[in-house]
C-alpha cells in the first residue's frame, strides 16, 4: 500500500489531535521544503533513525531518441538520493502476509 501526503497528514492529525490538520499539513510541508531547499543548495540530510538525503552526481552519456533511433547526448545532472538508515532497515525487514 502506498501512503501520499494527504494520507500521512490525516495520520498524524489523528495520533495528535491536539493539532489541528492544517497545522499539521503546514508542518510537513515546511518538512519537505526544507529537505529540497537543502538539496537544491548541494548539501545532505539525515534524519538518525529514518535515512539521509543526498545527490548523486551522473555524468554525461549518449543516450538513444525512442521515437527515431537517432544518438542523442545526454547532459550530466545530479539526482536526489535517498539512503534508508539502520533502524529503518530493520523495520522494513519484518515479514508480510502477500
Amino acid at each position: 500500500m502506498n501512503m501520499t501526503k494527504s494520507q500521512l497528514i490525516t495520520l498524524l492529525s489523528e495520533k495528535s489531535p491536539a493539532f489541528m490538520e492544517d497545522d499539521v499539513a503546514i508542518a510537513v510541508q515546511t518538512i519537505l521544503d526544507s529537505i529540497s531547499r537543502t538539496l537544491e543548495n548541494g548539501n545532505r540530510v539525515e534524519i538518525r533513525g529514518f535515512g539521509s538525503f543526498g545527490l548523486n552526481y551522473r555524468s554525461s552519456r549518449k543516450g538513444r531518441n525512442p521515437k527515431s533511433g537517432d544518438p542523442v547526448l545526454v547532459p550530466p545532472k545530479f539526482a536526489p538520493h535517498f539512503k534508508a538508515g539502520k533502524e529503518l532497515k530493520i523495520r522494513a525487514d519484518l515479514p508480510r502476509s502477500i
